[in-house]
């Protein structure tokens, strides 16, 4: 849903750039209360996965594609002010460095993928988790859910925003059809690589997680073979099962893997977006871009000839530039931790402990 320059008029890209660069101040100051020293680094690695999940575009009906847009993933895992942050940093790399997506238009797509996304997919993830049990499964299927109906939703104010400053004469109505429709579709695609994601890693580090933070387990004994709670302890914190530096290689390894050589085997198809687009006369003064002639344009390595080592040397490089750059600025803007021997300071140990007793 990367939308190009011309595609909406000068004032209201204008108008949505000065909201995106709200959002993002106020979430540089939101994100020191979700971001210390253990979190920091994982929100650049999410920054990254985001950018890498991107190339990989999937079909989603007869000639449309979709690929993932990281609102809902980005709010769950890290936080959502440090959502906004890592999608607009995977926007501005896409932007600056790949052409992909307008530079007069990237308050335009920091609005719709960013802010839209996360405000939405978190209001809706929070509702769950609080009326759902407190469990992994829980937190999983919340997120399936809220990261389904926050790409539609970012299709609505695409369509909202073209209605005010679009460009070209076409029928709202029909705009509004055509993009809800097939973002419904994607965002089936994005629920489930969401959903996957945090259940994957809420599975082996719960305590980074910032959505599944207070996530407790009740201490059980087994009676006449089943499991009931031990009368008055407190639930015990889920143990974690990988270290961070694990956890966060791991994530770095996949990432590289996906956009250097999983990204080769994407949909060629147009998306929801460039398809709606062209189908009703939105792309007819669509501008190029102001870096198309990067030597990373369109995702591939200017003067590389083989296809396959053109996009992916494109991927690989994408991935280390944006887990550079979104680790630097988390980083930065981390909470500092003051000296604290305190238990809740000590980073729980990695071997997962037994819950349940016979008797």
């Amino acid at each position: 849903m990367h939308v190009p320059d011309g595609f909406i008029n000068a004032p209201t890209s204008a108008a949505t750039g000065v909201i995106a660069a709200g959002a993002v101040a106020v979430s540089l100051r939101g994100a020191r209360r979700e971001l210390d020293e253990r979190t920091a680094p994982l929100a650049g690695l999410v920054a990254a996965f985001i950018f890498a999940v991107q190339m990989l575009n999937f079909p989603v009906a007869a000639g449309t594609s979709g690929h993932l847009l990281g609102g809902a993933l980005a709010a769950i895992l890290v936080g959502p002010y440090t959502g906004v942050l890592c999608v607009s940093v995977v926007l501005l790399m896409q932007g600056i460095l790949f052409a992909d997506g307008g530079l007069t238009a990237l308050g335009v797509n920091i609005t719709n993928m960013g802010i839209v996304t996360v405000v939405v997919a978190y209001a809706l993830f929070r509702g769950l988790v609080k009326v759902l049990p407190r469990s992994r499964r829980s937190v999983t299927a919340a997120s399936f859910v809220a990261a389904l109906v926050s790409v539609p939703a970012a299709a609505l104010a695409f369509t909202l925003m073209y209605a005010v400053g679009g460009t070209t004469d076409v029928s709202i109505g029909k705009v509004a059809t055509a993009m809800v429709g097939v973002h419904v579709l994607i965002g089936l695609g994005e629920a489930v690589i969401t959903s996957l994601t945090v259940g994957a890693v809420v599975a082996v580090r719960p305590d980074l997680v910032h959505g599944a933070r207070g996530l407790e387990q009740k201490l059980k004994l087994r009676v006449n073979g089943e499991l009931v709670d031990v009368p008055g302890t407190e639930p015990a914190p889920v143990a974690a099962r990988a270290s961070r530096r694990t956890l966060w290689i791991t994530g770095l390894v996949t990432s590289l893997v996906l956009a250097g050589f999983v990204s080769f085997y994407a949909s060629a198809d147009p998306d929801g977006l460039e398809k709606v687009a062209s189908d009703h006369g939105i792309d007819k003064k669509a501008e190029e871009h102001t870096v198309a002639d990067s030597p990373l344009a369109d995702y591939g390595v200017k003067d590389v000839d083989d296809a396959r080592l053109s996009g992916g040397l494109a991927g690989v490089i994408g991935v280390g530039v944006t887990v550079v750059a979104g680790t630097g600025v988390f980083w930065a803007v981390r909470r500092r931790r003051t000296a604290d021997t305190s238990p809740s300071a000590v980073e729980q140990p990695s071997v997962e402990r037994s819950t349940a007793k016979s008797v």
